[in-house]
């Protein structure tokens, strides 16, 4: 685990770290995930998800989804990111990926600064937390691994707007094909989109 990275903040309490992934973007779903490790899980690769290649976030996503005591992924769409806006809908998504947990978290950690509280469960906001705590860094990675998956698939019927290669967010070619071709179902109307 790299160096930076806590393992839990209390090991007494059953903790689950919470991130979400395509905030920023300008097409497609926002992803939340929650996972809970287990005290001792380590793994030398592990960090915030932005500072790994794709290729490491991949292999990392399978050791957690194996190794993790629980976890689950979640989705918000952009038309419901168009009707309640970007940060309800991204605090929605990670409600919704703790509603599919089979285990009740003592704790729920989160990453930055803004949530909701959850089923009356004590709740912690850590700026940056994907890269100071390890549970809120796996929850990073399957947010991302998890979306970006999804945004592939949509890119073969939108191929126009390269999300294969920008995942949705605001390049120059993604902006310069919704001048030419205008948006698609998928846009976040509410976005400033060029």
């Amino acid at each position: 685990m790299s160096g930076e990275l806590k393992p839990f903040l209390n090991k007494d309490l059953i903790e689950a770290g919470c991130d979400e992934a395509g905030r920023g973007c300008l097409a497609g779903p926002v992803f939340a995930s929650a996972v809970i490790l287990n005290p001792d899980f380590s793994h030398p690769l592990l960090n915030d998800s932005k500072q790994l290649s794709e290729a490491v976030r991949d292999k990392l996503r399978v050791v957690i989804e194996r190794e993790a005591l629980d976890w689950s992924v979640a989705m918000v769409g952009n038309e419901e990111i168009d009707r309640i806006n970007i940060l309800n809908a991204s605090i929605k998504a990670m409600h919704l990926a703790l509603d599919s947990l089979k285990t009740t978290p003592d704790m729920i950690l989160v990453d930055g600064n803004r949530f909701l509280a959850y089923n009356q469960i004590p709740h912690t906001c850590i700026v940056k937390g994907d890269s100071k705590i390890a549970s809120i860094a796996a929850a990073s990675i399957l947010a991302k691994t998890h979306r970006d998956e999804y945004i592939r698939k949509l890119s073969l019927d939108y191929p126009l707007y390269g999300w294969d290669k920008n995942k949705a967010y605001p390049t120059k070619q993604h902006r310069d094909a919704i001048l030419r071709c205008g948006s698609c179902k998928y846009h976040r109307k509410s976005f400033r989109l060029i």
